[in-house]
């Protein structure tokens, strides 16, 4: 089978193949990785240096003609004082050979083939640094394009007298990175000079750069250097470890038809991935404005009938990691709303609510049992996010809450306390979205004496209010938890009034809707990295109260839903490790 064929008959499976990205890191913001696509280009590239992609060709001159003239070329440039007379490397015995290489193929040590020399820095490189007409391009990872094949430009330049402590290249030389993001070529297109980071590689005139540059790109070569950088503590490639890699050399006619067919295969892999991306596109759009329509329905019913619709093209709209948790934000946001059950006219309304509230309140300040609040305006008209439904109630989050504090932040070494013996501090991470991590904290040092008071509880509701942006406002409420763990300073908790209020219910109003678009709007800070929420504000945050009852039927369907979204994610993840399987068998088999 053509490798054309393999690609159309197995479209499905190349562009089905996708798996959420990790965020870190440097390189593309985009979230979703199109694993098929990828490997279907690891394919090209080894089945090139294999010789597999195209046939061989009886009358092309033998590789071991090329090899002769390699050699002629570098006895030249020794001759000619360009380069340095270095010692043959030998090859390796033919049982260590990867593979049989084909007919008129040849294999030969990279070392022997091309010039391999490691970069150099000057130090301190900063007294270096100049923007002189006359300094030298200075070339670093960050002047390359993440996906990119040529350096044409640098940022910075150093003063000429640096050149003694580093090494000139020129253009044509590739340069291969030796830490980082590991073994990944590039071919310069500038003179400049390279730090330690980096090695050049100069390869004879005689030999194709585009098919060298698929050679070092290959799965193959990749993985030959990890096998040689393996054991050390920090991935490194030295010179002499690639000059040690063997390579089967083909004709250099079928180096240049080997690379006009891997041009014209990877066009197709372009052209394969943005059909795909617009297609993720389109169906992002797609979900994205019919769960619009729950939204924008009036009432229950209306709800019911717009959610018939769209249960019943589950399978197609909600195929991606992104899809579900849009239907499960959807989900929490008409919650809020009133929208995601009937109201019961039997039901006492929140206002009867908010007043009984207010009276036991009164109780427990008299009591001596919580202290008096400063007492806050009632939300008005103008104020209210929107109309809410028969029954319900805007109210700020302080008429709901007897007591607010924060902790205590003990410096602490940064392994969690092992178990229930131990005490520990909470970190920040133990809160997520709707979700408490009790295991998220450092241990208290024996020099230090422990604060019951800070103790989490079951119950309580905690709220990140210091650290970066996409940090803070974070809630949860604590349904399970191990005892003696302290929660920290940049940790805000409080408890609500105990006349049967719903913990649950008020937790998903902190993480969805009005109540954390607010949350969102009252964080401060000078940068991103760095910013909080005062108690304050927290206390007069907007809730949508309504009847306890309601309450109790909006968790229930919550729970309902959000089950069903658990169960879509695992089919999902299922299917999308079956695609991942199907291109690992595909490669397998067509190697």
């Amino acid at each position: 089978m053509s490798v054309e064929n393999l690609i159309t008959e197995h479209l499905d499976i190349w562009t089905s193949a996708i798996k959420t990205k990790s965020a870190a890191g440097r390189g593309s913001s985009k979230k979703l990785e199109l694993v098929g696509v990828k490997k279907l280009r690891e394919l090209i590239l080894e089945l090139a240096v294999r010789g597999k992609l195209v046939s061989q060709d009886i009358n092309d001159e033998p590789a071991s003609e090329l090899l002769k003239k390699i050699e002629t070329e570098k006895a030249r440039l020794v001759k000619e004082g360009k380069i340095k007379r270095q010692k043959p490397i030998a090859l390796i015995p033919d049982e260590e050979k990867p593979f049989v290489q084909p007919t008129g193929w040849e294999w030969e040590m990279f070392g022997n083939l091309c010039e391999i020399e490691r970069g150099g820095s000057p130090r301190p490189i900063n007294s270096y640094i100049t923007e002189e007409e006359n300094g030298l391009n200075w070339i670093k990872i960050s002047d390359t394009e993440i996906g990119g094949k040529y350096i044409t430009n640098t940022v910075e330049k150093i003063r000429p007298e640096g050149l003694k402590k580093t090494r000139q290249v020129y253009p044509g030389d590739f340069l291969l990175t030796n830490s980082m993001s590991f073994g990944r070529p590039y071919i310069t297109k500038i003179e400049g000079c390279i730090h330690d980071g980096w090695l050049r590689i100069s390869p004879p005139d005689s030999l194709d750069k585009d098919y060298l540059y698929s050679l070092l790109s290959s799965p193959y070569i990749v993985h030959s250097f990890r096998k040689s950088a393996a054991g050390a503590v920090v991935m490194n490639l030295n010179a002499d470890k690639v000059r040690d890699t063997a390579i089967a050399l083909p004709p250099l006619k079928e180096q240049h038809r080997i690379v006009a067919k891997v041009d014209e295969l990877m066009a197709l892999c372009d052209q394969l991935e943005s059909q795909t991306e617009s297609s993720i596109q389109a169906h992002q759009l797609l979900v994205e404005t019919l769960l619009a329509t729950l939204s924008k329905a009036k009432d229950a019913d209306e709800l019911f009938e717009c959610w018939q619709r769209i249960s019943q093209h589950f399978d197609l709209l909600f195929t991606t990691q992104a899809s579900i948790d849009k239907l499960k934000q959807t989900i929490l946001q008409l919650a809020v709303m009133g929208k995601l059950v009937k109201q019961d006219p039997n039901d006492e309304p929140a206002a009867k609510l908010l007043e009984r509230i207010a009276t036991e309140k009164q109780q427990l300040i008299k009591a001596g049992k919580i202290k008096k609040q400063k007492t806050l305006p009632p939300i008005t008209g103008e104020e209210k996010p929107f109309e809410l439904s028969t029954g319900w109630e805007w109210c700020a989050l302080s008429e709901l809450i007897t007591v607010m504090d924060a902790g205590w932040s003990p410096a602490c070494p940064p392994e969690p306390s092992p178990n229930e013996d131990v005490w520990g501090v909470l970190k920040t991470t133990a809160v997520q979205n709707m979700e408490f991590r009790a295991y998220e904290n450092k241990t208290l040092p024996d020099n230090k004496e422990p604060k019951p008071q800070y103790e989490v509880k079951v119950g309580d509701i905690l709220i990140t209010r210091a650290g970066p942006k996409n940090r803070v406002g974070v809630s949860c409420l604590v349904q399970e938890t191990r005892s003696r763990l302290m929660i920290s300073d940049k940790l805000i908790r409080f408890h609500l009034i105990n006349i049967g209020l719903s913990e649950r219910f008020i937790s998903l109003c902190l993480n969805a809707g009005a109540t954390a678009e607010y949350l969102e709007s009252a964080k401060s800070g000078m940068a991103e990295s760095q910013m909080n929420i005062s108690q304050d504000k927290l206390k007069s945050a907007p809730v949508p109260l309504c009847p306890l009852n309601e309450q109790i039927r909006i968790i229930s369907k919550v729970d309902e839903l959000m089950a069903l979204c658990d169960s879509l994610k695992v089919r999902l993840n299922q299917a999308q490790i079956t695609q991942l399987h199907f291109t690992d068998a595909i490669v397998e088999q067509k190697l």
